[in-house]
């Protein structure tokens, strides 16, 4: 009885963690024929054999039959889930079946990944950027992954990733009879751009409180909360605002493309994610899609939303379930997801944009529309947003409904400020803050990020500041974290305005956008 082994790698995703995984096959020949694959797989891992077999076949090479087929998929305890074994898997057979000599220069440091037709060709594969990443981080040298995402790849330098049409194509490359050009390694930085926004500022229509509020969100990272009546403009505000947002980092930029990769939403042929994401996910979206998690573990709209902005419309039209599973990504900028099957965490920094009525009506304060709903209406309404929620937002403003003179006017002559103006000014303020973490060798990109030790190591206060806030917190009764908050905003302030000292005016400021929730 012939007995023949072979061992290729690959890679199996957790969340956003990538594990080395040894695809090693067995062939035995004179054996009662079978094909079998263990190593805790998957349905769609254990279909494998048959897109493989079909798909050797189809591309001119022996498939061996009448042997007994064994693939183990190793370390057998981290649970297999995609299609992506497929090309590995079939690389494993030629090679213990010898059906193909391959060069031992070619095999030695490579990963494989994708999934076949039953042609032979490589379908589109998500996950080739955390593959990549992996790669470059444990010293393999060569991927061979399917031609349509080979790109997500090339943003790592040092690696030679293979595009990959065709197993007939690699076998001949493998082989020695072929050729396969590796992709160009691409500068991630001449690839970002500023967010295209649905809105410039200069359309808005007065609302001179909102705009700068938002343009101290974005430059400091700060969430944002917008109450007003309908039609007063919340909605337009919170979709200019991605105009207004720096470009993305080139550390950014990974971070965020990791996340697309895995759960496919990079296009095919994408590199990388250009441009600062916005998600606005309906009301009517449960928890999970929200923060992430389900049966195998996947992120939700906050990691989507990952250095870009989270909109939520109607804020108190989410489940109060909802909105409260926000506490810990909106604190920790993660999600931890703990399952029976195992855990995941997802990395979630995102700058919250809310809108929200004051009533169920909509017209509560109105100045000239009279509110219909009743004050137990109202108290069931304002109860849908907890104490521990609005607390962790840091900026909370009232936008009123805009006068018809304004509107009036504007159509003859708007000499409201660009968007562009605006980024201008929040990208001044985000290079100081950069360079004032530099100093302390801490990786933040805005002062949201920054915790109560960083505030009192990094913000500077005069003494006259200081003892207005101390006052205006014993007055407000501001929480430790809202006072921590108030102060990172009023440092926002002071990199707006070029100042290296946080003094009262900044403070002043930085104070009016805190609601009185009893009042509001």
């Amino acid at each position: 009885m012939g007995l023949m082994l072979a061992k290729v790698y690959s890679v199996a995703h957790r969340g956003l963690e990538t594990i080395k995984i040894e695809v090693e096959v067995e062939i035995v020949k004179r054996a009662f024929p079978s094909f079998n694959i263990v190593g805790l797989a998957s349905k769609a891992v254990d279909e494998a054999r048959e897109r493989v077999r079909v798909a050797i076949d189809n591309s001119g090479i022996q498939f061996p039959s009448r042997t007994k087929i064994t693939i183990n998929l190793a370390p057998a305890d981290v649970a297999k889930e995609g299609s992506f074994y497929d090309l590995p898997i079939a690389i494993a057979i030629l090679m213990a079946s010898e059906s193909a000599r391959f060069r031992s220069n070619l095999l030695k440091n490579s990963l494989f990944f994708g999934e076949l037709s039953l042609d032979g060709s490589l379908r589109h594969t998500r996950g080739v950027f955390l593959l990549a990443d992996f790669a470059h981080k444990n010293n393999f040298r060569r991927l061979f992954v399917p031609r349509s995402a080979a790109a997500e790849a090339a943003c790592f330098s040092g690696l030679d990733v293979y595009p990959v049409a065709n197993l007939m194509e690699l076998v001949a490359f493998l082989s020695g009879r072929g050729k396969i050009a590796p992709l160009n390694n691409i500068n991630v930085a001449s690839l970002l751009s500023a967010a295209k926004a649905e809105f410039d500022m200069a359309q808005i229509v007065g609302q001179y409180q909102a705009r700068r509020a938002l343009e101290i969100a974005a430059a400091g990272g700060h969430n944002i909360f917008l109450l007003g009546s309908p039609g007063a403009g919340k909605t337009m505000l919170a979709r200019a605002m991605p105009g207004i947002m720096p470009s993305l980092t080139p550390q950014e930029a990974l971070e965020v493309t990791r996340i697309y990769s895995v759960t496919g939403n990079l296009t095919p042929g994408e590199s990388i994610i250009r441009r600062r994401p916005f998600c606005a996910p309906h009301h009517t979206i449960s928890r999970v899609g929200l923060v992430g998690g389900g049966a195998k573990l996947q992120p939700g709209e906050v990691s989507l939303a990952h250095r870009g902005i989270l909109f939520l419309d109607e804020f108190a039209e989410f489940p109060r379930s909802v909105l409260e599973a926000l506490r810990q990504p909106l604190e920790d900028g993660q999600v931890r997801i703990s399952r029976a099957a195992g855990s995941a965490t997802f990395i979630s920094k995102f700058l919250l944009v809310a809108a929200s009525n004051p009533c169920p009506c909509g017209y509560l304060g109105h100045p000239t529309v009279a509110c219909r709903c009743s004050p137990g209406q109202i108290a069931r309404y304002r109860k849908k947003l907890s104490g521990p929620i609005m607390d962790r937002i840091d900026i909370q403003i009232v936008v009123p409904p805009v006068k018809i003179k304004k509107l009036t006017a504007s159509l003859r002559d708007s000499q409201n400020e660009s968007s562009a103006a605006i980024r201008q000014r929040v990208e001044k303020a985000r290079r100081r803050q950069r360079q004032r973490f530099a100093k302390r060798k801490l990786f933040f990109q805005a002062n949201a990020e920054m915790g109560s030790k960083d505030v009192r190591d990094l913000i500077k206060v005069n003494s006259e500041a200081s003892a207005f806030l101390n006052q205006a917190a014993q007055k407000m009764s501001l929480s430790a974290r809202a006072y921590f908050k108030v102060l990172k905003i009023a440092q926002t302030i002071a990199d707006l305005a070029n100042e290296n000292e946080v003094a009262m005016p900044f403070v002043a400021e930085a104070l009016q956008y805190r609601l009185n929730l009893e009042k509001w």
